[in-house]
């Protein structure tokens, strides 16, 4: 990782970032742990990318998924007590939507390349709410 890339990471995580872990922890009703991989998500020569491409590939799709997950009471007590971490990084080069993510041991993992299939938001969101309602 070069240093633009390090450069357009530290910005998103300073920025864009905050804002977006706001939004995850209201969706979910309550405050959960969230860590990132940001070198495993700082690809050689994207850093243009990174901007657009790290809330539709990781962010908006967790939104999505806990909002529906928590539409009502039994969704939020689920999710209050079955859910306490979530991971973002991009370790096994997954690009499907149906092998995205992990949920066990209270702990939520999202492996994804983080330029790849950009716009496949509905998708992972979908695979992503359902792993959760059958694993809560």
């Amino acid at each position: 990782m070069g240093l633009s890339e390090r450069r357009a990471a530290k910005a998103f995580q300073d920025g864009p970032f905050q804002e977006l872990q706001a939004k995850i922890n209201e969706a979910a009703c309550k405050e959960l742990e969230i860590e990132v991989d940001w070198n495993s998500l700082a690809i050689d020569g994207m850093s243009h990318m990174y901007e657009e491409a790290f809330p539709k590939v990781y962010f908006l799709p967790l939104i999505g998924a806990l909002q529906a997950v928590c539409i009502d009471d039994m969704g939020k007590e689920a999710l209050a007590e079955g859910l306490e971490k979530v991971t973002i990084q991009n370790q096994q080069g997954i690009s499907s939507a149906s092998r995205w993510a992990t949920f066990q041991n209270k702990a939520l993992v999202l492996d994804h390349k983080p330029i790849t299939n950009i716009d496949y938001v509905k998708d992972r969101t979908d695979s992503l709410q359902k792993l959760l309602e059958d694993g809560l």
